[in-house]
């Protein structure tokens, strides 16, 4: 559906102030949809098409629930594609529909200004149709059930890849038939010489060293792979004994899933970017004084605390204007860290105006979340904030705040954010116990590895490697192999736990 035409125009003044204020994004298309075609969008992960699968159902489900009884609403959906398409819900009010746009804006230019958003496929919405189209195509061909079984499979393994590789040494498929032969001739390396000089270039006793090295490097077994491989879906992909569409199958659920990798990375920056700008917009330039009240109701919803995890709109808007704040009032350097003067640093300026405008357009650039935090999540602005690390209490059996320091925090959210919250898997030997079995590593970073979805794990993964696999980990500070072959789990060489 079209936009009406006073919304046309709200949405040409309002993309008229983004780029006034700097913002750069690519060309945005607003379309008005029905609350139930915004939640059909939405559950397919903000595509207008997706490969057909049960969880996008269940997805639709839970928010046409949530929406009917009055639990969540949908204002906006945005795509990262060039053109950005965003869609906007009909029964929102005039208002919310401007700042929505506002918002949408402020998505734009970070998802085509943020290096880690670099790498990503800006023709996505073309690509996921075709996805939808070969996946559709191997359902009519092999039956539904088959593949989508196999989907599940591959879909409980799409946080297994690496989130740098993009910005890395691509990975190179290496011929496995080139492992362990042992029927390769071993030749010593001779320097070119005159006869008479030979035994004074070459001396045989070190060529006999040459060759004794050769048959020893022969007799040790060779890496399979050669280093670990922390894409492990890129590995499964190239060499488990898959059929030409099931391996097709595990290259598009990589496919989406680095596409939607930076999200994960900038969740916190993304969203305070995006509300940082939607804030600016509206009460600088866009709301009209009977529009500020409602502007402002809408607003604070969104910026409201709120049970359960920490609200990435909130604490992101927060950093960013501290951020500029701070670089305005020149409250950064050597001198003001090593100032200890508490009256002194509470009205410190310098006068550097317009700074902390270049400064958060600099940190919109380069940080993804994890760098966002580390390095801008000062003492000053937890304590202003009200921030607070918490953990569990078994005494009282209940949670408490543990600590109040700027360290403990910012580890903890640190913590939170390393790989997305996801454990780091990596494969590490592909011929496990010279049987082609599979090993994977679990760099443990001191909280252990939930048994039931370690358990869950190894079977998806027995579906696509085909033959026994295994998982290196720790529990309670000990070493453990937790192995399945398709039908029992052993752990260490016995029936699990």
């Amino acid at each position: 559906m079209n936009l009406t035409a006073d919304l046309r125009q709200a949405q040409q003044e309002i993309e008229k102030y983004a780029r006034d204020f700097g913002l750069d994004f690519f060309d945005t298309h607003f379309e008005l949809l029905e609350y139930d075609e915004l939640n059909e969008v939405a559950a397919f992960g903000g595509f207008p098409s997706r490969y057909p699968h049960w969880r996008h159902g269940m997805a639709y489900e839970e928010l046409l629930k949530s929406y009917t009884y009055g639990i969540s609403k949908i204002y906006e959906l945005v795509i990262n594609n060039n053109p950005c398409i965003a869609y906007l819900m009909v029964s929102n009010d005039f208002v919310s529909q401007k700042l929505v746009m506002a918002h949408v804006y402020g998505h734009c230019d970070f998802f085509k200004n943020n290096m880690w958003f670099g790498k990503t496929n800006r023709k996505m919405i073309d690509q996921m149709a075709n996805h939808s189209a070969r996946v559709r195509r191997y359902m009519d061909h092999y039956g539904r059930d088959k593949v989508e079984t196999f989907i599940d499979a591959v879909l409980s393994l799409e946080n297994l890849i690496d989130p740098a590789l993009p910005f890395t040494k691509p990975l190179v498929k290496k011929d496995v038939t080139q492992v362990d032969d042992d029927s390769v001739h071993i030749e010593v390396t001779k320097l070119k010489s005159k006869d008479y000089m030979d035994r004074f270039i070459n001396p045989p006793e070190a060529l006999a060293k040459q060759r004794e090295s050769l048959e020893k490097k022969r007799g040790q077994k060779q890496r399979f792979p050669e280093e670990p491989v922390h894409d492990v879906l890129w590995f499964l992909m190239n060499y488990a004994p898959l059929r030409n569409w099931q391996r097709d199958v595990v290259q598009i659920v990589r496919d989406e899933a680095y596409y939607f990798a930076p999200q994960r990375q900038t969740k916190i920056m993304n969203e305070g970017w995006a509300s940082y700008w939607h804030s600016t917009i509206m009460t600088k330039k866009a709301a009209k004084a009977s529009e500020i009240v409602d502007f402002a109701d809408h607003h604070s919803m969104t910026m409201g605390g709120r049970t359960g995890p920490l609200n990435p709109y909130k604490l992101g808007i927060e950093l960013f204007r501290d951020i500029e704040y701070r670089w305005d009032h020149g409250m950064h350097g050597l001198e003001w860290e090593r100032c200890d003067d508490i009256h002194k640093r509470e009205n410190w300026d310098t006068g550097a105006r317009g700074e902390g405008r270049k400064k958060i357009f600099e940190v919109r650039k380069v940080c993804n979340d994890l760098t966002f935090i580390d390095e801008y999540l000062t003492e000053d602005f937890c304590k202003r904030s009200k921030l607070f690390a918490f953990d569990y209490n078994p005494q009282s059996g209940q949670y408490e705040i543990s600590s109040r320091e700027v360290k403990t925090i910012r580890e903890k959210l640190l913590r939170q954010l390393t790989n997305a919250g996801e454990p780091k898997i990596y494969v590490e030997d592909g011929n496990y116990r010279n049987r082609g079995e599979l090993l994977l590593m679990h760099r443990h970073d001191g909280y252990d590895l939930d048994p039931n979805y370690s358990r869950e794990t190894l079977r998806s993964l027995f579906k696509v490697w085909n033959r026994p696999v295994s998982l290196a980990s720790k529990h309670e500070s000990k070493d453990y192999v937790l192995s399945f072959d398709g039908r029992d789990f052993t752990e260490n060489g016995t029936k699990g736990r």
